[in-house]
């Protein structure tokens, strides 16, 4: 009575087998790494940061299943631990990458978004401006502060998605998540805030129908209407808010400079003066007459020498060569 049951069930197995063969047989074999984060090109990134910096160092993106994010480290100058960064994430249709996971749709909400500025500027007291600010894409909010040693750091976020009433069209249903943070030793709350104003979105989501920026604007209601000039300067008649970028400030040079000692030369001292004699000058022996020896001219008679003869008490000693008859000399005479 079991020998049908038996040979059916043989049956079976043996059809399993042969359908497992040929699945095997119809698998291509080929390797596929896990999709995991992966580092890109910088010319890939999907956010630009403004001209003028800070420069994009590298650029990490991990697909997921209804979008992708991208972390773009920036150039950092500061002595907070951490790194710059520009994080978006770009939320759209289920299943674009599939077997990858999907990212939450999560709001941004006011206690989520400290813990998120704390956690990437660790150290430094932060503290949220409650300034209404918007920039090309719409609303953004952040917050700032300084470290013990005097660097300037801001958080700041944005959430780009259009408004309700496009979504009742069936359409604009994507949404943009941008993270910024930014420390530096030399650079202002102001210089930093001009990121927010000044960085670019470059990607973007496939079909209309996951648009995040909503419908096109029309045109600026005040063209060909009386009453608004425009002129020439940049931005016609509306000003610019600030500089978009800013260049880090390159690390003074301390060089140390050497003083050297000027020496001033002595002043010559004048020689001593010998003490006078007090007994009669007698005058040397070579001492000659006061004509002029041949080949030499005569002195004047200002700077004639006069007779070396010393006087003491009145008396005048006469020269050596004034002895005898032949001294007929005119210095003798006298």
């Amino acid at each position: 009575m079991r020998r049908p049951e038996t040979f059916s069930s043989l049956k079976v197995s043996c059809l399993a087998l042969l359908s497992g063969l040929v699945v095997a047989c119809q698998s291509s074999g080929n390797v596929r790494t896990p999709n995991i984060p992966e580092t890109v090109p910088a010319e890939q990134a999907l956010a630009l940061p403004p001209p003028g910096g800070p420069s994009i160092v590298s650029v990490v993106q991990h697909k997921r299943g209804n979008g992708t994010e991208q972390m773009i480290s920036l150039y950092t100058s500061s002595s907070v631990s951490g790194q710059n960064f520009l994080k978006v994430q770009f939320l759209g249709a289920s299943g674009a990458n599939p077997g990858t996971g999907n990212a939450s749709y999560q709001m941004i909400s006011e206690n989520g978004i400290i813990r998120e500025a704390f956690a990437a500027v660790p150290g430094v007291q932060m503290t949220r401006s409650a300034t209404y600010l918007q920039n090309s894409y719409g609303p953004f909010g952040y917050a700032s502060g300084q470290s013990g040693l005097g660097d300037t750091c801001l958080y700041g976020w944005q959430q780009i998605r259009s408004s309700r009433s496009a979504h009742t069209q069936a359409r604009n249903f994507g949404m943009i998540q941008v993270r910024l943070r930014l420390c530096d030793a030399r650079a202002t709350e102001r210089q930093l805030l001009g990121i927010m104003y000044g960085y670019t979105i470059v990607g973007m989501l496939d079909g209309e129908i996951w648009n995040p920026f909503g419908s096109a604007q029309g045109i600026d209601p005040t063209l060909g209407r009386p009453g608004n000039p425009i002129y020439p300067d940049q931005g016609g008649y509306r000003s610019m808010p600030m500089a978009f970028g800013y260049e880090p400030a390159r690390p003074e040079i301390q060089s140390r400079v050497v003083r050297v000692r000027s020496v001033q030369p002595k002043a010559e001292e004048a020689p001593a003066q010998l003490p006078q004699p007090t007994g009669p000058r007698v005058p040397l022996p070579d001492t000659t007459s006061d004509l002029p020896q041949p080949g030499m001219s005569a002195v004047p008679s200002n700077q004639q020498p006069q007779p070396k003869t010393a006087t003491a008490s009145g008396r005048s000693v006469p020269s050596p060569d004034c002895i005898g008859d032949s001294a007929m000399t005119a210095a003798c005479r006298r």
